[in-house]
């Protein structure tokens, strides 16, 4: 029943991590990353990197946000959740920049540790899309 309990309670968090990502929330989006979390964007874009700490997670979100002038948004499709905490959340990002349109699925393999976001790892189904729309 703990595993049970486990997941539920780390897949509840990711769709709070949504709900405040599209939001703008960045008080719940302080309360459910950790500090030293880890953020892995892929591709060749400006935007692809590794982000150490909250901050420069904080900063990538920004980034998201502000290169799009607030159009860009993560559309939470599914969760499923392990025993291990780990949690994937399957979205569809959205957004518009510079003229160009995204329109792409991605997913986040999220690790959980005490409640708190420690690692994201972004994969897209479309990563040549997802770079050709931040290049």
């Amino acid at each position: 029943m703990a595993d049970v309990t486990l997941r539920n309670q780390n897949s509840e968090l990711v769709r709070r991590g949504y709900d405040a990502f599209n939001s703008g929330d960045m008080d719940t989006l302080t309360q459910i990353i950790d500090e030293s979390c880890t953020w892995h964007t892929p591709g060749k874009s400006p935007i692809a990197g590794d982000y150490e700490g909250r901050e420069a997670t904080f900063g990538q979100f920004g980034r998201y946000g502000g290169e799009t002038n607030g159009t860009f948004r993560a559309d939470l499709l599914h969760v499923m959740a392990s025993e291990t905490g780990r949690v994937v959340g399957v979205h569809r990002n959205i957004g518009k920049r510079n003229g160009k349109r995204l329109d792409v699925l991605c997913c986040i393999v999220l690790e959980i540790r005490n409640g708190k976001v420690i690692d994201g790892r972004e994969y897209f189904y479309d990563l040549y899309a997802w770079d050709a729309f931040w290049a």
